[in-house]
């Protein structure tokens, strides 16, 4: 793990998390609707949890999302990616997505870093 002073991870996601819960409140159905298609989309399949937080990890970063990020790079790491499989996934999206990705590709590896020191992954699964 590189040696950072600013926790991507954590930061973005204690930030974003009162906010968050506003709107919940203001549109609960819609966050709802949401949270159970996300919880549809990201569960084991033909692909497996780990692989498809990698895969939306790397989409946050061709969308510039920090909050994506966070949330994505928590998920990798709590499904057991490791950090040399984030690392290559940005390899990939660097190629897609050239210079912004050099600079959010970065960020998606130290907000992993930041998860993966504060809990254990759990099994895969």
């Amino acid at each position: 793990m590189s040696e950072h002073t600013h926790a991507y991870g954590s930061d973005v996601a204690n930030t974003l998390a009162p906010i968050a819960r506003e709107l919940r409140h203001e549109i609960p159905d819609t966050v709802k609707a949401f949270a159970d298609l996300h919880k549809v989309a990201m569960a084991a399949g033909a692909l497996d949890e780990a692989t498809k937080e990698l895969l939306a990890l790397a989409i946050a970063v061709t969308r510039q999302c920090d909050g994506c990020i966070a949330s994505h790079a928590r998920g990798a790491a709590r499904k057991g990616a490791t950090r040399a499989q984030v690392a290559e996934t940005m390899g990939v999206a660097i190629l897609m997505n050239g210079g912004t990705a050099t600079v959010y590709g970065p960020r998606a590896l130290a907000a992993y870093d930041d998860f993966a020191a504060a809990a254990p992954p759990s099994p895969a699964g």
